[in-house]
């Protein structure tokens, strides 16, 4: 079978590139960036993908210098790119400015890998260094406003860098771009991802043997799909599944899940409410990273209790999870990628449970449109399988916390920031709280910015590419949608507690409703909404509306939504007791990840 090899330094959107490559008809496979040369000599060509280090430290990721003499076609993705330059003699530096999400490529000479793009192409960018110098027998190919050697190639050698993305989604033919190199490469397309999907009932089969399999089903798209596959593969009584009410639900849930399992003949799932515990694990604390280790903890410990009260016997089980490869890799699942969050499913228990081999992820190796492909396949109903991702730790990265201390922000960063607003006709401000976003494949823990002013939406996504773009410390910006005279907020003492959760799911609710009511539901991917510990001047919490759209959740784009469905939002939430400023987060990811925890 002809096969294209994926090394990965750590990137994001390694196992991406294998997944679009797979999806065009050709078998891809991930291999470590350290891999010996002649272990490659099999393949028809080599991708070397992204990385959050850069190649300008020391201890940064490398490759077997022989692979460029196997005279196979290289492509290189970002760091790859760059890493290809300097390997074959060019040089790289530090970009006078970052840039991250969408951008404009000019073409500026013919080239195979870019035939059929037009003059002008838009693709997605995230990275802080550029090649300056390209090497020796290579031509520039397409540039951008900001990046000189967007795009370069060797074509005696079939030797190709892109300092963009085409892998994601937002690289509009970025598809387009693998295909050709595909041509390049000579590849037949003979290979079918629904042979995948058929080969993995058979490997559950294999690696569970006689043992049973427990499942948590927390009654999202990836636990649902999980629980039928298991069903299906295995039967219903190898299988059982337990659902655990944490009191980090949205409103309804559990009933819901409980309801849609015994409509469709599922009668071996079990539920337990555990919330009391679940809050009290959580009482006092504010780290994000710790919040998402206690609950991913306080799982294993109520599945624990469940064995006990149930009667079951640990030794005749597996423990099965919906994992998808996004949770994987943002966990820094990988040798080089860096820890982005933890998920609930990648604690330290668990990592070791799949050392020892009592772990099944029949969905690990997917994305969430893959997962949503293969629940239609099992039947699953188009409301469940397309509803909105909910993240594993529930409202419990929602709801944000802090102990009061504010941090002092440099006046040079308030003053750049009024500066790039001012510029527009905007005001903007730092916001005294800190959110979790992902720069270049690295995790960051940074402010993010208020801006006030017209909504005028393509003005505001500049506004908010550009902050980000030349701000280091900050991460994420939000547009003040509900506001009073006053941008003065202050940094409360605040913690999960049944009061803010309860205040988060009127909120939650709210917004789920009007996109139902005003039709959008469909068209926004996820919209989670944030409960910040800061309030206004009547001494009200603020809250976040964070509407996107994506496809694997590996990227995606902030989205507006209709007027009339925004200021129906705003109105019922601002009757909630104890609501105050509603704020509408204008940015992408990268920069910012989709959740602020």
């Amino acid at each position: 079978m002809e096969k294209i090899a994926v090394l990965d330094f750590g990137g994001q959107y390694a196992h991406l590139i294998a997944n679009r490559i797979r999806r065009l008809g050709v078998y891809s496979e991930i291999v470590s960036s350290d891999i010996a040369a002649s272990r490659l000599a099999t393949y028809k060509g080599i991708i070397l993908s992204g990385s959050p280090f850069s190649v300008l430290d020391k201890q940064s990721p490398e490759f077997d210098s022989g692979l460029l003499d196997l005279k196979l076609p290289v492509l290189g993705l970002c760091y790859g790119h760059q890493l290809l330059a300097t390997k074959l003699g060019g040089a790289v530096c530090k970009g006078e400015k970052r840039e991250y999400g969408r951008a404009m490529i000019s073409l500026s000479a013919k080239s195979p890998l870019l035939d059929g793009l037009q003059g002008t192409e838009q693709v997605w960018m995230s990275h802080g260094d550029a090649v300056e110098k390209i090497p020796e027998g290579f031509v520039t190919i397409a540039s951008t406003q900001d990046c000189t050697h967007a795009a370069v190639a060797d074509h005696s050698r079939n030797f190709y860098g892109l300092q963009f993305h085409p892998e994601v989604t937002d690289s509009i033919n970025g598809m387009k771009i693998l295909s050709n190199f595909i041509d390049i490469c000579g590849c037949k397309r003979d290979w079918n991802s629904n042979t995948f999907f058929e080969e993995i009932a058979g490997t559950i089969r294999s690696i569970c043997g006689d043992r049973k399999v427990f499942l948590l089903v927390s009654g999202g798209v990836d636990s649902s799909v999980a629980f039928t596959l298991l069903n299906k593969a295995l039967g219903s009584s190898k299988v059982l599944g337990l659902h655990i009410d944490n009191g980090l639900m949205r409103q309804g849930e559990s009933s819901a899940v409980i309801e849609y399992m015994r409509e469709n003949g599922f009668d071996n799932l079990k539920v337990i409410d555990a919330s009391g515990d679940f809050l009290k694990a959580l009482e006092g604390v504010t780290d994000p990273e710790k919040k998402r280790t206690i609950i991913g903890n306080m799982f294993l410990t109520a599945k624990e209790k469940a064995f006990e009260e149930f009667g079951l016997n640990a030794d005749e089980w597996i423990l099965a999870q919906g994992t998808i490869y996004p949770d994987t890799i943002e966990s820094a699942g990988t040798k080089h990628a860096d820890l982005i969050k933890t998920h609930h499913n990648r604690v330290d228990l668990i990592l070791e449970l799949i050392r020892l081999g009592r772990v099944i992820e029949p969905l690990s190796q997917l994305y969430k449109d893959e997962v949503r492909e293969l629940g239609e396949k099992l039947g699953l109903p188009g409301k469940l399988v397309w509803r909105h991702p909910f993240p594993g730790p529930g409202l419990g990265v929602r709801v944000l916390c802090s102990d009061g201390k504010e941090e002092l922000i440099p006046a040079e960063v308030s003053s750049c920031l009024q500066k790039l607003a001012e510029s527009k006709n905007y005001s903007a401000s730092v916001l005294p709280v800190r959110c979790v976003g992902v720069q270049g494949d690295e995790r960051s823990y940074a402010h993010p910015a208020l801006i006030t002013g017209k909504c005028d939406w393509k003005i505001l996504e500049d506004i908010s590419t550009n902050i980000t773009n030349s701000i280091r410390s900050v991460n994420r910006v939000v547009y003040g949608i509900k506001t009073g005279k006053s941008l003065q907020y202050r940094l409360i003492s605040a913690f999960i507690t049944r009061e803010r959760l309860e205040k988060l799911r009127a909120a939650d609710y709210i917004v789920t409703e009007q996109l139902y009511k005003s039709g959008e539901y469909g068209l926004v991917w996820q919209m989670p909404v944030v409960l910040l510990p800061l309030v206004n001047e009547a001494g009200d919490e603020c809250i976040v509306l964070r509407p996107i759209v994506s496809q694997e959740a590996m990227t995606a784009r902030f989205t507006p939504l209709r007027k009339d469905t925004l200021d129906a939002i705003v109105e019922r939430a601002s009757s909630i007791k104890g609501i105050g400023d509603i704020f509408y987060d204008i940015t992408h990811k990268p920069p910012a990840t989709i959740e602020w925890e």
